[in-house]
């Protein structure tokens, strides 16, 4: 047996996602209940939840509204088809969230996930171009250090070299990559964007003279990289970015996965830096993940562009769609943590990002810790990694941060905090302390693994 006669029942049968299984086999964590800003253990410890579930729980855990809208919904209308039908709940979300879009951006394409929102989008743009007679823009930049989900198309796009090893020979081809943003050396220790950098999106002409516009359908970034340790883009980057595309008949795309409803203190990152966008995808907070849901939102020209094949009217115009795009439970809770957002959480964010700011920055001086950076409510501390052994401080830093009352989140050597928008100022002083712990007992003499299996 995979898991051994003290493994967690169910243990044998199942094979965990983005986890190393035969780590956990030794070490079982089990999740039993959360409210709040906090998750609870099977052996009863309550830990904050440091980055909002992945990300996806800005709101915290049992939201009274959420479970009373999702019950609700249950007994009225479970599911329904949306192939050939619509709910009104759904189209009712759909307006809402064009509502709180950057200007243009007014047509929502609903789908469950941020993986599959980045290849709905990438359908869209090349069949954007392809309806316009450009069918020859088949080519997408994506940027290194970038996440966009484990789709097939996601993880061409994508530039975390982990996650395209095993998958490389299979992918899209015909992708390129600008450089990351980050160079500790330039930018180390930066608060909010960083002033060095900005030129860096210049490299997308050097793509275009190697490859030649017409050949290019979209350039695919995060505003903020949040997956590969919370990178801020340079000052001017995404301004420059948006120049280039437009000057070449490119499409922008966003993936605000991440970024979006909030984490930056804004609806979304575009409105905090700016910029709009042709495509934008979302999904996590939506539904603060309760139900999976994501979606692209695109521009009215090219929602236009797709009306106008040249096809019968009763034709379907976009081939692509999934058994639970818009479903009733998801746009039911969508609604519910919006009104949520609205109701001045979007406005606890912004006023938090000093407070995590100046706590995460304190940080600098331990040993260990070769960088700190952030951006809204968002930071990642980089630690001095065990010679030979990538990944490994990290590991020590989150399984020590379970003793402290934390549920951490690291990549590599990284760790990244995004807090639910509902923590206090004392519980992110908490946070920061347990970590500062955390961290010294990962830098302490001998302290180079986890020595003995964690408590579940």
């Amino acid at each position: 047996m995979f898991g051994g006669q003290n493994a967690p029942h169910g243990l044998d049968s199942s094979w965990l996602p983005y986890t190393p299984n035969r780590y956990f086999r030794d070490r079982p964590k089990l999740l039993v209940g959360a409210q709040g800003a906090y998750y609870t253990l099977a052996d009863g410890r309550r830990l904050f939840d440091c980055l909002s579930g992945l990300w996806c729980s800005p709101l915290g855990h049992a939201q009274p509204k959420i479970i009373e809208a999702l019950t609700d919904q249950a007994r009225t209308l479970d599911y329904a088809t949306t192939f050939q039908f619509a709910t009104p709940i759904a189209l009712s979300l759909a307006e809402r969230i064009a509502g709180m879009a950057p200007e243009g951006l007014d047509r929502v394409f609903f789908t469950n996930s941020g993986s599959e929102a980045i290849d709905t989008a990438l359908k869209i743009a090349y069949g954007y171009h392809r309806v316009r007679g450009q069918g020859g823009r088949t080519r997408f930049i994506g940027r290194e250090r970038g996440y966009h989900g484990v789709g097939f198309g996601g993880m061409s796009i994508g530039g975390i070299v982990a996650n395209r090893k095993m998958f490389g020979p299979i992918m899209l081809p015909g992708v390129d990559h600008l450089s990351h943003t980050h160079n500790p050396a330039m930018s180390a220790f930066s608060r909010g964007q960083p002033s060095w950098g900005g030129h860096l999106a210049d490299e997308l002409e050097r793509l275009v003279a190697l490859h030649d516009a017409s050949t290019i359908a979209a350039v695919v970034v995060e505003p903020m990289a949040g997956s590969t340790g919370v990178l801020p883009p340079p000052e001017g980057y995404l301004q420059r970015l948006r120049e280039i595309c437009t000057r070449h008949g490119i499409l922008l795309i966003f993936d605000e996965v991440i970024s979006g409803f909030g984490r930056l203190g804004y609806n979304f990152a575009a409105q905090r830096f700016g910029v709009t966008p042709d495509l934008m995808t979302f999904a996590k907070g939506i539904t603060n993940g309760v139900v999976p849901m994501g979606g692209v939102l695109a521009s009215t020209s090219i929602f236009d562009t797709f009306m106008s094949i040249d096809a019968p009217h009763y034709a379907t115009e976009f081939l692509h769609g999934y058994t639970y795009s818009g479903t009733t439970l998801a746009a039911a809770v969508g609604h519910a943590a919006l009104d949520l957002l609205s109701d001045g959480l979007i406005d606890r964010a912004r006023s938090l990002e000093p407070v995590l700011e100046g706590l995460v920055h304190g940080l600098r001086d331990e040993a260990g810790v070769i960088d700190v950076r952030n951006m809204g409510l968002a930071a990642a501390i980089d630690l001095d990694p065990v010679p030979g052994k990538p990944g490994l401080r990290a590991l020590t830093v989150f399984e020590r941060g379970l003793d402290e009352g934390l549920l951490l989140r690291f990549t590599s050597d990284t760790i990244a905090l995004g807090p639910p928008f509902i923590s206090t100022p004392d519980e992110l002083q908490a946070m920061i302390e347990g970590l500062r712990r955390a961290i010294r007992y990962a830098f302490k003499d001998g302290a180079g693994a986890p020595h003995s299996p964690s408590r579940t």
